[in-house]
């Protein structure tokens, strides 16, 4: 079964093939989802890691690791809340 790792305080010029190679030297990468703003399509700083194998290892080894002069934060991605207005990201008052 994969896990999903949140990775934040990535560099804004992080891509998908860089992230995937630094979690691949622990295990098995099945997917990188790095986030952008939806308006102007620029990176937000921070992602999402699927691995199928070596998550707990990359999660140990890469938390405070330095990359592109920022320092990682790597951890257990946690479930998104569900939104109060039932999802839509608009609000009706």
């Amino acid at each position: 079964m994969s896990k999903k790792i949140y990775v934040g305080n990535l560099p804004f010029s992080a891509t998908d093939d860089e992230v995937r190679d630094l979690f691949s030297e622990y295990g098995t990468v099945d997917s990188v989802n790095l986030v952008t703003d939806r308006e102007t399509g620029r990176p937000r700083g921070f992602g999402f890691v699927e691995m199928s194998s070596g998550a707990e290892e990359a999660i140990s080894a890469l938390h405070q690791k330095e990359m592109g002069g920022r320092s990682l934060m790597v951890n257990e991605a946690r479930p998104r809340p569900k939104s109060p207005s039932g999802g839509g990201g608009y609000r009706s008052w």
